[in-house]
Formats: C-alpha cells, structure tokens, sequence
C-alpha cells in the first residue's frame, strides 16, 4: 500500500483549489481525484492538434520505394 501525501493534498486543495479546510475534509479521495483533474478524459481530437501531430510525424519517411503498401 502506498503512503498518502497529505501535505501535498492539503496544499493542492487549501491553496490550489482554494477549499476551506471544512470543505477538504468533507471530500472523498475520488472527489479530491476528480477536481485536481486525475483520471479527466482528453478533450476531442481537434483540426489543429491533427495538424500538429502530422508536422511532428510525418507518413513521408523519404525512403525510395516506400510508398506505405
């Protein structure tokens, strides 16, 4: 079993989220989770992050005769 982090927690919720420590205390771990963003799904696959992705990789390797068949 892993060791909590408690005082990370309490700074992410008391100074990041901004929780009073009567509302920290009341949460689940799976509410702190989902506020601190843990286990969010990435947003839907957008033209300019497609984009992107296709600058960094391209499918033209250069190599004579590879035509991806």
């Amino acid at each position: 079993m892993s060791r909590i982090d408690w005082p990370g927690l309490m700074r992410a919720g008391l100074c990041g989220l901004r929780l009073t420590p009567e509302a920290f205390w009341r949460l689940t771990p799976a509410e702190l989770a989902l506020m601190l963003g843990h286990g969010a799904r990435p947003g839907a696959m957008t033209r300019a992050r497609l984009d992107e992705l296709a600058r960094a990789y391209p499918d033209d390797t250069g190599v004579a005769g590879d035509d991806g068949d």
